[in-house]
């Protein structure tokens, strides 16, 4: 059996306008619920379901989780104004359509009245919103490190526990194109120094090297997502 997922289906048109995709968009909401519907390393399905007051939400003898869905790519429009203006017409990178590969689940729920994943990450001045950041902060979580992220995170560690280690967080989400498989490290989009690199790229050269490394990631996971789907080893759970 394979899963009905067309990664070239961008989500913003099934959006209603002046609403945001990762709330409004059907069909994004449809794709997470087929493709994240799987056994846990644990071999527990993490069926999801569709609630009228809720996103998506799993229920089980495990727990109760909220999740909610979250672009993994952005070409930082807002952060990177002063130096996008620099950068002639012709080099401007295209606007990016909305696809699966760009999109991921995190934890929807507040809790303890505190900021969700989505908008730590967002409003982190050393994360800037970037996935690869984030990444790199679930990585050290996983490996008990301090990272900018460590409290969001540690508010939401019962989710992450759900898949033991960051190999297998990784393998759950199809990010194997954003981690160096040889030594497990995060593969940056910028230059990175342990956090102390402006997260945003400062000059339009390091602005063009950043889109272009996004977009290669956009790619893969798109292609990662189209072999998965299409693989015996998809849909062993049925979403609800």
């Amino acid at each position: 059996m394979s899963l009905s997922i067309d990664t070239s289906f961008d989500f913003h048109s099934d959006t209603p306008p002046g609403k945001d995709s990762d709330a409004a968009s059907p069909t994004l909401k449809y794709y997470h619920q087929l493709l994240w519907s799987k056994p846990l390393p644990s071999g527990i399905d993490f069926t999801l379901a569709s609630e009228e007051k809720a996103y998506l939400v799993h229920r089980s003898p495990i727990g109760t989780y909220y999740l909610s869905s979250d672009a993994i790519t952005t070409n930082l429009p807002g952060r990177a104004s002063k130096v996008i203006t620099r950068i002639p017409r012709h080099r401007q990178p295209s606007p990016v359509q909305y696809t699966i590969g760009r999109s991921i689940i995190f934890p929807g729920d507040r809790r303890e009245g505190m900021a969700t994943i989505n908008a730590a990450r967002g409003f982190h001045p050393r994360i800037a919103d970037r996935f690869d950041l984030s990444l790199e902060c679930i990585r050290r979580f996983y490996a008990g490190v301090p990272n900018p992220l460590s409290d969001v995170l540690t508010r939401y560690s019962d989710f992450f526990t759900l898949f033991v280690d960051f190999e297998k967080y990784v393998e759950f989400f199809l990010l194997e194109d954003l981690v160096d498989e040889t030594t497990g490290n995060v593969k940056f989009f910028h230059d990175f120094h342990d956090f102390q690199t402006p997260a945003v790229p400062q000059t339009t050269d390091q602005y063009l090297r950043y889109v272009s490394a996004s977009e290669q990631f956009a790619y893969a996971r798109n292609q990662r997502i189209n072999a998965y789907a299409r693989s015996p080893l998809s849909f062993p759970t049925s979403p609800a």
